[in-house]
């Protein structure tokens, strides 16, 4: 800390991951960086914020119960949000006064134990789902809200206990402080650490999705095989359709919400694969740069935004439930909606004007 405040006030630019390609020296700031950290962190806690009050406003989101992990990642990406000012307030030098070390460690500890329960809560979910279609007679009994709420304290537990030790010098838990020269410099991953860190949270997660979905998209689609076989046996074409259409719309929607869950999965680890590669090949030696660092860093780091963004577009009820709640700003669009999609009356007096 000393260090730092000792090369300002002797003119030289402040530490910066990017380099003094991002450095003004009329602002004595990182400009690149506080421009990336902030635009990001104004997007996740709005973006989840609009989620929160979604789920609260649509009952009907909350006919799955996979709900109660989707709102869990919320609550998450949230306080990650909240978090990242920490970095945006240091980088402004509104943190001067703090301890260095303590900051970058607390905040480095934090970001990581939240992306975790994100990371735990996909796989419940996926958990979840392959339970639903595998075992749907059970599994109202299986899966209880007592039982959820078990598993959704067990993830935070777990999150939070899995990157303690690196607060006791075991190595380093990610580069969510490396804005801090402290962090940056002094902290040191350990490939021991970083092994420990992928057998018991990065594989086992990453495992359990694939094997859940693919199971899943494996018995939608020889639940479709045999639908097709069964509609050529029919020798009546009427009859046929008749039982097709039954058969698949019992179906869609829970196909249709699985799609929704697996987009939101597939993006959080396109997202974090770059990321998880690199806290790979740094803690083994092979590779190291610090502006690699800084943006898988801050990919990952952009995915707490992205379920928002999924929701409004994969899903019908999230995006009633986000008109509902945007219509006392917008009345008279939606009133305009609502009429367009309202029969048209008969009667000689017809008003065709948006009542508002």
């Amino acid at each position: 800390m000393n260090s730092s405040s000792d090369a300002n006030q002797s003119g030289s630019p402040p530490f910066c991951l990017l380099g003094s390609v991002g450095y003004s020296r009329s602002l004595d700031t990182c400009v690149l960086e506080v421009v990336i950290i902030l635009f990001l962190t104004v997007l996740i806690i709005a973006g989840n914020l609009v989620v929160i009050f979604v789920f609260h406003c649509a009952p009907l989101l909350h006919h799955h119960t996979t709900s109660h992990f989707i709102q869990t990642m919320a609550y998450a990406d949230l306080l990650v949000g909240v978090s990242c000012l920490v970095p945006s307030l240091s980088l402004l030098h509104y943190l001067r006064g703090l301890n260095e070390e303590l900051t970058c460690k607390a905040f480095g500890y934090m970001v990581s134990v939240l992306k975790s329960v994100s990371m735990a809560s996909l796989a419940c979910i996926s958990v979840d789902r392959y339970i639903a279609i595998t075992r749907p007679l059970s599994y109202a009994t299986l899966v209880t809200p007592c039982r959820l709420r078990v598993c959704i304290v067990l993830i935070w537990v777990y999150s939070a206990l899995i990157f303690l030790p690196s607060f006791f010098g075991w190595g380093k838990p990610g580069y969510h402080g490396d804005i801090f020269q402290w962090c940056a410099d002094s902290w040191k991953t350990n490939p021991g650490f970083s092994t420990f860190i992928a057998a018991l949270l990065y594989a086992p997660a990453a495992l359990t999705v694939c094997f859940t979905y693919g199971s899943i998209f494996r018995i939608c689609r020889q639940h479709t095989r045999e639908i097709t076989q069964r509609h050529a046996r029919f020798s009546s074409q009427a009859e046929g359709d008749k039982g097709e259409r039954g058969e698949r719309c019992e179906g869609c929607p829970d196909k249709r919400y699985a799609m929704v869950l697996f987009r939101i999965t597939s993006v959080f680890y396109v997202l974090w694969m770059p990321y998880i590669l690199y806290f790979l090949l740094e803690s083994a030696g092979l590779y190291h740069h610090k502006v690699a660092s800084f943006l898988t860093t801050w990919l990952a780091i952009s995915n707490s935004f992205c379920n928002c963004l999924i929701y409004s577009l994969s899903n019908s009820v999230f995006r009633k439930g986000l008109g509902r709640l945007f219509s006392p700003l917008f009345p008279s669009c939606l009133g305009c909606m609502e009429a367009k999609k309202a029969p048209v009356p008969i009667g000689p007096r017809a008003n065709t004007q948006c009542q508002v």
